[in-house]
């Protein structure tokens, strides 16, 4: 009798059991949306499907009557935009202080210390220093995304540049390489996938830094809407929110996963 510790499924039966938990979810959901409307047709604790599509149609295809704007594209754009901006100045402060504490011991050892200690700080408890330093606009919550997952990109992308054989970098002396053309020529390119890798897992603490900031203090966005909207118990507006924001956490991870496998198809980790 084969163990259950060596049974694999195949591709369809992986599927099917993936999609199974979510099915079941739905089912739930619906038959406790049902009990509570049947009991209570004014419940706004569990709203039906239909209702819930009704009111993200209203906000997506009808014209606020304040604003004149489809409210739920506008909230959705200004949030990829401040996560998209949060992210970029990430990976980018992250990628050069990981390679150079990583590839030159003078900078790691007066530097990563400092880092450690940083990577330590909540920066939700920098939120009310940085709307003081910089304001209530987009510059604040820019700057929160970016602190919060800065550290970790830096650190991740430090121990990857540790990683790298020795032997890459002394070939590269022996050939008169210098420096800098060591960093920009063998420690740069192995580098550029792990980023992505990074940024990949460091999204979920970005959209977590988002939502909290616009929460706290916005005029738009997915998660100033989740708040706004709370006082009333709109859940039918609310739960379709929080499903949308997963989505494209998810569409996101998987646009990631495809730019590492096209641009870097000698990386395994890319790759899978």
């Amino acid at each position: 009798m084969k163990r259950m510790i060596n049974k694999t499924p195949g591709s369809v039966l992986r599927m099917s059991l993936g999609l199974l938990p979510f099915v079941l979810l739905l089912l739930i959901y619906m038959a406790g949306s049902d009990a509570r409307l049947e009991l209570n047709p004014d419940d706004k604790l569990l709203p039906s499907f239909a209702q819930m599509g009704d009111a993200i149609h209203r906000m997506a295809f009808e014209p606020s009557k304040r604003t004149g704007e489809y409210l739920f594209w506008a909230d959705t754009g200004s949030s990829l935009t401040r996560l998209g901006l949060g992210v970029v100045i990430a990976a980018l402060i992250g990628l050069l202080l990981g390679m150079l504490t990583g590839a030159l011991p003078m900078i790691g050892a007066g530097v990563s210390p400092l880092l450690t200690v940083i990577s330590l700080v909540p920066p939700l408890a920098l939120l009310p220093i940085l709307f003081i330093v910089f304001g209530l606009g987009e510059l604040s919550k820019v700057v929160l995304i970016a602190i919060g997952i800065t550290p970790f990109i830096a650190r991740d992308i430090q121990r990857r540049t540790e990683e790298i054989p020795s032997e890459q970098l002394v070939k590269a002396q022996t050939l008169g390489a210098s420096t800098l053309q060591i960093l920009i020529r063998v420690v740069l390119p192995q580098l550029m996938p792990k980023l992505i890798d990074a940024v990949r897992l460091s999204l979920g603490a970005g959209w977590l830094f988002l939502i909290a900031a616009e929460a706290i203090a916005s005029t738009d966005g997915l998660g100033y809407r989740i708040f706004l909207v709370r006082r009333y118990l709109s859940m039918d507006v609310i739960l379709p929110y929080v499903a949308w924001i997963t989505l494209l956490a998810f569409l996101l991870d998987i646009a990631l996963a495809w730019l590492s496998r096209r641009l870097y198809p000698w990386n395994v980790q890319g790759g899978r």
